[in-house]
């Protein structure tokens, strides 16, 4: 079964890497062959070509698992479903880069192993489940290594990074994902989740953005990235079944809401962008004339109030699942969804999955 496409644009393509772009020649090796367990799982995604990419790295080394494991439950979920997943992301975290480019340079990628537990995830996928992070620099990508912006890696890779190392032309779909926090309200105007779908969208490649909320300790708790990755999965090869996921009018941002207290999720919620602050940003002089930068959560300020009555961060806050149509040019889908945009809305209002 191919997968379904629909108002896909043409002719906007770029086959080859320019000479500021350097592309060290990497072997992909194959993982050893999946499980029977994994072979019988139900495939929804067959051969769909998905790119794979988030803001907070594809290194998965800190215990907080704030720097990519998001990401590494999502390959897997995709995989489980058919789906030819290649990772390209940022090789160091990148959150809050928003839709930021590298404008001069040299990019080039790096590898690492797989985090203990995904090396198998994808192995019967023509792709392997490649795993690239591209690093700034002409130098072999290292622990010091300046790092490619979110939107950069999309770029980058649909402009032949693809095509270099797996031999793709593009992708079906870019997944952007999943992000250690919500990225709702405000926020979604500073995420590196968001930035890297919409740099998909506007060179007219359908993409999903998708982020898990933290605890109220702010801790990401594996148990969110899992619940998000699988739902988000679901959701995904539902949407595609109903011929809406392949379209390139707007980006789905989805927010995970924190289930780690043993709550479940509840129902998915079309919802527009919030218009409340709610990651503020203050800025402390220090004794040295330096300022620190200090992130938390938007309390006592009128641009703390949300106005909006279908506010993703209302909804999320309340423990549903947001999705929420955003685009190149800030529309949020509105503007030149058209009938689109009424039969996805349709769509997630009668969707009840949850988990």
């Amino acid at each position: 079964m191919e997968p379904t496409k629909t108002g896909r644009r043409t002719g906007r393509r770029w086959l080859s890497i320019g000479a500021a772009v350097v592309v060290a020649a990497l072997a992909v090796v194959a993982p050893a062959s999946m499980s029977s367990a994994e072979a019988a799982k139900p495939h929804g995604l067959p051969g769909m070509k998905i790119l794979l990419t988030n803001d907070d790295s594809m290194q998965a080394a800190k215990a907080s698992h704030s720097d990519g494991l998001g990401l590494y439950e999502v390959r897997k979920a995709l995989c489980a479903k058919g789906a030819d997943v290649v990772v390209m992301a940022p090789w160091a975290v990148q959150s809050g880069k928003g839709s930021a480019v590298t404008n001069s340079g040299s990019f080039r990628l790096g590898q690492k192993a797989v985090p203990a537990g995904y090396e198998n995830d994808c192995a019967s996928a023509p792709a392997k489940g490649a795993v690239y992070g591209v690093c700034t620099g002409t130098d072999p990508c290292g622990p010091t290594s300046g790092s490619a912006t979110p939107a950069d890696t999309v770029m980058f890779a649909t402009r032949g990074g693809l095509k270099a190392t797996v031999g793709w032309a593009e992708p079906d779909l870019v997944v952007s994902g999943s992000n250690s926090g919500a990225n709702a309200s405000s926020s979604v105007n500073d995420s590196g989740t968001a930035g890297a779908a919409i740099a998909a969208n506007a060179d007219g490649i359908p993409a999903v953005a998708i982020s898990s909320a933290t605890a109220a300790d702010f801790s990401m708790p594996v148990v969110n990235y899992q619940a998000t990755a699988k739902w988000a999965a679901d959701f995904i090869t539902n949407l595609n079944k109903k011929g809406l996921l392949l379209q390139d009018k707007f980006v789905l941002n989805v927010n995970y809401p924190d289930i780690s207290t043993g709550a479940k999720a509840k129902s998915a919620k079309w919802t527009s962008v919030g218009s409340a602050t709610v990651a503020f940003h203050n800025y402390a002089l220090q004794p040295d004339g330096s300022y620190t930068i200090q992130l938390a959560l938007c309390t006592g300020l009128p641009i703390c109030k949300e106005t909006r009555k279908t506010a993703d961060w209302t909804w999320l806050s309340k423990g549903h699942i947001t999705v929420t149509p955003i685009n190149w040019d800030r529309t949020y889908g509105v503007a030149e969804g058209g009938k689109t945009y009424k039969k996805v809305k349709s769509f997630v209002e009668k969707y009840t999955k949850t988990s």
